[in-house]
């Protein structure tokens, strides 16, 4: 399958979906020996996939576990350029579809996931430890500090 994305010159574009998986006011990002930050469970959505479909994906290709959604709950526009690691040199433009995971009521996991030939580490990160961390999304503690009803759209632009 191919994800919906390409590069061109110098330029990256990704159709990406995300989970926010939350467990004991932890929540659950992932982390590999190639990047400086923590990330969210998720990837690029599959041609012809659904972002639901490619989260639900992707959080058991990544955590071994069957979550199931609740809800769409961010559209984030995101615009950045890397200074180091895979995307190092590239004009990054990532839409992503973020899905509210239900909590299953354990932090136990079965990953044995890989990105760019690297392990990549499941974290359960306290919300409240999270601004000690290099973490992605950006906007999540934030995000995850208020009440929120439908679905919030979300642009950071943290071009240098």
């Amino acid at each position: 399958m191919y994800d919906c994305g390409f590069t061109k010159e110098n330029n990256w574009f990704r159709y990406r979906a995300g989970a926010i998986i939350i467990e004991n006011e932890c929540i659950l990002l992932v982390g590999n020996k190639n990047e400086d930050y923590l990330y969210s469970v998720g990837g690029g959505v599959h041609m012809g996939e659904t972002a639901e479909d490619a989260v639900l994906r992707e959080v058991f290709e990544e955590t071994g576990v069957h979550y199931e959604t609740d809800h769409l709950a961010v559209i984030h526009e995101n615009f950045f350029n890397e200074s180091t690691g895979t995307l190092k040199g590239l004009n990054c433009h990532e839409i992503s579809f973020y899905f509210l995971m239900k909590p299953r009521g354990t932090q136990e996991l079965n990953s044995n996931s890989y990105t760019y030939g690297a392990k990549e580490e499941m974290h359960w990160i306290p919300i409240k430890d999270l601004d000690k961390y290099k973490a992605f999304p950006g906007f999540i503690k934030e995000y995850l500090s208020k009440e929120h009803c439908g679905i919030e759209h979300i642009i950071t632009d943290e071009r240098i």
